[in-house]
């Protein structure tokens, strides 16, 4: 069994895929005229619809993308970009209480922002475009499938630490087993997985600015 993920290896992964993801998250920003009450709702139905049919596409292999790192880091990605939204809208926009939700939501780690700072100061400046590649702001599925992609690899450093990410029902979960119509089910787990990572980003921020 491989040993866990240093916390180190946990926040740098963490902290390239805030980075590499930002412009998707604006460029995905919500109506501005929407109620606050409405605005987390909107990251949950609205994005995922679009981050949910990226994040299914490797069901096309049925069970085979199990044996791959495709289905987990894909699926991760897509959910990085909704917690993200999400914080947003609760204005946490210090980028260790970002790599702390995305770690609490993804990881089901308990990773505070008081231990994720230091890692973070450790590591400035290795968040190059040489290591991330150039930043694509350009508008359009093919852009934002791209930033897809290369969170997913940054994720896949992690893969082991994935399982932990919000799931959809076992009903859809058992039918992306199937080959080619797993597409199906791979969209409706996903799909049902992104809501539940919003709603335990919002609670999490709530509670965050319950206490502060």
């Amino acid at each position: 069994m491989a040993p866990p993920n240093s916390d180190a290896a946990v926040v740098d992964v963490l902290r390239r895929v805030d980075r590499l993801t930002a412009p998707l998250v604006r460029r995905l920003g919500r109506p501005p005229a929407l109620p606050q009450a409405d605005r987390d709702q909107w990251w949950a139905d609205r994005v995922s619809r679009f981050a949910a049919g990226v994040s299914a596409v490797p069901r096309l292999a049925g069970k085979l993308a199990d044996l791959l790192p495709l289905q987990n880091t894909v699926g991760a990605a897509a959910q990085s970009v909704v917690v993200l939204g999400v914080a947003g809208e609760h204005g946490i926009d210090d980028p260790a209480d970002r790599v702390s939700l995305l770690a609490r939501v993804l990881l089901d780690r308990d990773l505070p922002a008081d231990r994720v700072r230091p890692l973070l100061e450790r590591t400035r400046g290795t968040y190059a475009e040489a290591a991330l590649g150039a930043r694509d702001e350009r508008a359009g599925l093919r852009g934002a499938g791209r930033t897809m992609w290369r969170a997913a690899r940054l994720l896949g450093r992690i893969d082991d630490a994935l399982d932990a990410r919000p799931k959809g029902r076992l009903g859809a979960r058992a039918l992306s087993n199937l080959p080619v119509v797993g597409v199906l089910g791979g969209y409706a787990a996903e799909r049902e997985g992104l809501r539940r990572a919003a709603a335990e980003a919002a609670a999490l921020a709530a509670r965050r600015a319950a206490v502060s």
